[in-house]
This record gives structure tokens, sequence and C-alpha cells, in this order.
């Protein structure tokens, strides 16, 4: 038998990372915090036991929907339970700029396989002073087939249209995207969304849209709005692009996807504060945004890589066989009218943003919504 400690490594050097652990200690446990259904499925297979392979570090998961408020608790507290956060871009920035993660450099990213360095291999705006994205993801509208068997929705504007396309509806409960789409319906030019969305006459006019939507379900959690379509409450719903491809590959679930309007935003890693296991969140977040790691992620869920050299080894999913290049929201076709979420204007007006979304749609409720 091959000693534990010499396979470790073996393993170790196989995946294309080796920690130079302390003498005589162990490798801790870990603890991410990420968003729970299909996404997380996929990264206990594409990173998080790799990773325990790679390294003997064993990896638990805690469910996130987004927010900052456990954070800042957590961080006051001085008893953060987490090593590593999965968060959109926005609210990372958000979370920085309090103090509540600490700083990450560039130089924690490996280069890519062929010696590329790695700031020349990520996307534009991939490192943070506090973060490193990871994917590039899309919040988009899906509906069911069945409930439209003549002429189907192929704008934005659709979603809107309750004469012309009739149903319940369900979006997330929070102002990102849904103001972006409601312009969209007004016909206002992308370029000057967050422009007009910055003067209360936009934001009138978007919040107007929303409230005018009839038998309206409100989401928070990422897998509710497949499982909504699934059950047939609703026959359109908002919902991130790997989620709704779960649902239609893994689970059969009669929809498709509406790509017109498709809002990308970065997904990043993050260490809070006071994390209990700095040293191994580094090697954790070192590993999981090498190109292989990457690549493979891409496998199982159609999220974009955020460097170049994964992007180019995109193939198929690991199950189904489904060419996987087909179902990126960065993929030419797909990506024809989307929209580049504004993440340093949320990060910078979440809160007033915020306080007029509740109090336009939710007028009754006791705490904010989260503007992720």
């Amino acid at each position: 038998m091959v000693p534990a400690r010499r396979l470790t490594r073996a393993c170790a050097l196989a995946l294309g990372l080796w920690v130079a652990w302390p003498a005589g200690a162990a490798p801790e446990g870990i603890t991410v915090l990420s968003w729970g259904g299909a996404y997380e499925r996929a990264q206990s297979r594409a990173l998080f036991a790799p990773f325990t392979a790679a390294t003997g570090t064993p990896v638990s998961v805690a469910r996130y929907d987004g927010g900052l408020a456990d954070l800042r608790r957590a961080v006051a507290a001085g008893e953060v339970p987490w090593d590593v956060m999965d968060m959109t871009r926005s609210e990372a920035m958000a979370a920085c700029r309090e103090g509540l993660l600490a700083p990450l450099s560039p130089s924690l990213a490996e280069p890519a396989p062929d010696g590329t360095p790695a700031e020349r291999d990520f996307i534009d705006e991939a490192f943070g002073p506090c973060s490193i994205t990871h994917s590039v993801f899309a919040t988009v509208v899906a509906y069911r087939r069945d409930a439209f068997p003549g002429q189907r929705p192929t704008r934005i504007a659709d979603l809107f249209d309750q004469r012309r396309f009739p149903g319940p509806r369900a979006l997330q409960r929070t102002p990102s995207v849904n103001l972006e789409w409601a312009l969209l319906s007004y016909d206002v030019p992308r370029e000057e969304l967050y422009r007009l969305l910055s003067t209360r006459r936009g934001l009138s006019l978007a919040l107007e849209r929303l409230a005018g939507l009839e038998e309206l379900r409100w989401w928070e959690a990422g897998s509710t709005p497949p499982q909504l379509l699934a059950e047939g409450e609703v026959v359109m719903a908002s919902g991130y692009n790997g989620r709704f491809f779960d649902a239609m590959v893994n689970r059969d679930v009669p929809i498709d996807i509406l790509w017109d309007g498709q809002v990308q935003e970065h997904e990043v890693w993050a260490i809070p504060r006071r994390a209990p296991h700095p040293e191994a969140a580094r090697a954790f977040i070192r590993f999981a945004t090498g190109t292989e790691r990457q690549a493979a992620l891409s496998r199982y869920i159609p999220y974009g890589p955020s460097r170049h050299s994964a992007a180019l080894r995109i193939t198929t999913h690991a199950d189904s066989g489904i060419d996987m290049r087909l179902h990126i929201p960065t993929h030419p076709l797909n990506a024809e009218r989307s929209v580049t979420k504004d993440e340093d204007w949320y990060a910078h007006t979440r809160e007033r943003i915020g306080d007029y979304f509740r109090a336009a749609l939710f007028p009754d409720a006791d705490e904010t919504p989260s503007v992720d």
C-alpha cells in the first residue's frame, strides 16, 4: 500500500496542485459558502472532491442565498464559520469596501498550462481587491413550452406581455436584473440602462412595469424557479441559466431559455475576514481557479470560465454528452443581446435602490430585499 501522505502528494501533483503544509500538520477541513442545488452538485464533482483528493483537506458546504447581513454579524462577532465564499462580484465589491473580506492578490492564481501569466489568461476585471472571478453566469427567463403551443416568447419584453403570453410569472426578490428587464421592455438601449436607472424617472418607469405584472411569485433560493416551472405553478420565471439547463437535461422539464436580455455577471471566490483557515482557503481558491478545474466545472453546469485557456477546453456535458458550448452564456449566439451587469453601480447604490424597490413592491415588508 502507498502511504496516505505519499498518495495525497501524488494526487496533488496529478491535479496540478501541491500545498506545502507545515511539517507534521495535517490539513484542516474548510467550509465553503455556496448556493446549493445543481450548482453545488457540479462544484462537488469538479472542485470539492478533487481538492480533497489532492490535499487531504475535507470540504463542507453551507447554503448561501446572497446578501451581506450574516457576514456582517459574523465578522462583528469575531465568529466567522466559513473559509471561502462563492459570491456575485457586486456583493463582493460591497463587502470589500466594508472591510468584511480579506485581501486577495492576483498572484494567488496559477499560470495557464502553457505558461501564460494568470493576469493575461483571465477575462477583464476578473481580479478585485478581495475577490477572483471564477465564472460568468447569466440570469435569464425560462418558459414552459406547453404553455405557449403557438407563438412563443422571443424578446424580454414578452415577460411583461401577459395578454399575448398569459399566465403567472416568478421573479427574484431583488432589484437586480428586474430593473434592467423592465427598462428593456420600453426599448431603452442597453448602453443607457444604468444612466436612466440613476434617475428618479428611470426607476419609476422600471418599478411601474414590475408592479403591473399580475399573478407574480417572488423567489429567493436559486432552486425555486426551476421547481415552480416543473410543477406548472408558473409559465415564465427568471433564474440562473445553469439551473434551467439542469432541469432540462437531468429532469426533462419541458422548458426553453429566452436568451434575449440575459444579464451576465461575474461569480467570484472570496475569503471572509477572520476566516478560521485562511491558508487552506487560499489553497482552495488557487486550485479551483486553475484551467483544468474551470474546464471541468463547465462539463457539469454551463457557466462560462473566467480563463481563456479554460474556455478553449469546453467540450460536452459529463453525463449526457450534450455540447456545452451552445449553452454557455458567453457563446456568441446566446450573448448577441446580452446585458453586462454594472456591478460597480450596484455596489455603490445597493441601499438606495433596495429602499425604492421595497417601497414600491413590498410596502408592508420588514426587511430590505437583497440587491445582488
